[in-house]
């Protein structure tokens, strides 16, 4: 049987931290860099598993502390999960909120440089949505996930134009 001592304790402890901590940390670099793994972010995200691995643990290297520090990781993201599912607000603190990058056929160039896209990367996207102009665009936006979907000006459904939207909720007032 399994005895919880101290130490079991402060690897659950440790766990916890480095996992909040490299959440926060994935948050802070931004949609763009999740959606968007380079060489270079598989090679960070490496180093970092690394360095923390340690960090867990602790002096502690048996097999029960190593059980421990995965249990306490897996526990963390399944409770993480639930909130974002459950509670909005907990949600786009985690995952973020979609960012409207092309509006009308304009480049939003407060919302790009917020979001650290490049008009040349914005333009490769719509390339690949099969359009050839940033005038050609009803609607561009960053997704969450770090993708960016784009609605052509001709594509629009009537009933979702913006002005028609606007017109209906101003007859409601």
């Amino acid at each position: 049987m399994w005895i919880f001592d101290s130490t079991l304790l402060e690897i659950v402890l440790r766990a916890v931290i480095i996992y909040l901590v490299v959440l926060v940390g994935i948050r802070l670099t931004g949609k763009r860099e999740v959606g968007q793994m380079t060489p270079f972010d598989l090679v960070l995200l490496l180093l970092i598993a690394n360095a923390v691995q340690n960090a867990m643990t602790g002096p502690d290297t048996s097999l029960t502390g190593g059980i421990v520090a995965a249990a306490t990781l897996l526990i963390m993201n399944a409770i993480i999960t639930l909130l974002v599912w459950r509670q909005r607000k907990f949600r786009h603190l985690v995952e973020g909120t979609p960012t409207i990058l092309i509006h009308s056929g304009k480049a939003l160039t407060k919302n790009l440089d917020k979001e650290k896209v490049t008009l040349e990367e914005l333009q490769q996207a719509l390339r690949e949505h099969g359009v050839g102009d940033i005038e050609e665009v009803s609607q561009a936006v960053l997704e969450i996930d770090g993708s960016i979907s784009a609605l052509r000006k001709d594509e629009m459904p009537s009933v979702a134009r913006p002005h028609h939207r606007i017109r209906f909720l101003k007859k409601k007032s």
